[in-house]
């Protein structure tokens, strides 16, 4: 059992701790690689690689696939969570501001 520690981890072993719960997913959920690889559209290769920690890299869309394939596919917004509005958008009124570009000066 992999457990994320607090501590700051290079995106490699990031990656490669993903690859290893992954695996732990599916085969909870009695899938095969052929199974995910299919209903992800990725090479078994490629799912082989991340689940057994070969993989340094995935693509955020891969991973996204990856997960609707075992059936996690809702679970992407816990990685940034929508944030609320801030105050400081309001003036004292309650309306909120608008957001105004300065105009660039033209060269002469």
């Amino acid at each position: 059992m992999l457990i994320f520690s607090n501590k700051s981890m290079a995106a490699p072993e990031v990656v490669r701790n993903l690859g290893i719960r992954f695996r732990d997913y599916r085969m909870r959920m009695h899938m095969t690689r052929k199974e995910v690889s299919e209903a992800a559209g990725i090479g078994m290769t490629t799912l082989y690689k991340f689940e057994t920690g070969n993989m340094t890299d995935i693509t955020l869309s891969t991973l996204l696939r990856l997960l609707r394939a075992i059936g996690l596919g809702g679970n992407w917004e816990g990685l940034l969570p929508e944030l609320p509005e801030s105050p400081y958008l309001y003036h004292d009124n309650d309306k909120k501001m608008q957001r105004v570009r300065k105009r660039k000066k033209p060269e002469s």
